[in-house]
């Protein structure tokens, strides 16, 4: 079960949530005496780094800058091409690992 983080203030005022669990939106707390923003003790915590959800079936991301970088994929792992990759080269390199049949990022799709 994911954590729930709650707008301050949702217990108040109806707008904002108060007996509508629907309406509870997290909003960082911005206010000069806030105690949520000084993370005070006792008072409900703010999402951090740490929070995010176990991301279930998760390959390995392999970055490729050449084709040296290939003979180093392993079989399940996905891949981006570099940026730094020109053209020509990206239509090479694009070729070669449909070939061999690896899994690609959505970022590097072949452009028709």
């Amino acid at each position: 079960m994911t954590r729930r983080f709650t707008r301050s203030e949702t217990v108040r005022f109806l707008r904002l949530g108060k007996n509508r669990i629907k309406l509870h939106k997290w909003r960082k707390p911005r206010g000069r005496h806030s105690k949520i923003r000084r993370k005070r003790v006792g008072y409900p915590i703010q999402p951090g780094i740490g929070f995010k959800k176990p991301i279930e079936n998760a390959r390995k991301i392999s970055m490729i800058n050449n084709f040296d970088d290939i003979k180093r994929i392993g079989k399940g792992d996905k891949i981006i091409i570099s940026s730094r990759v020109g053209a020509r080269k990206k239509l090479e390199l694009l070729k070669v690992i449909s070939e061999k049949g690896f899994a690609m990022s959505s970022k590097t799709r072949e452009k028709k």
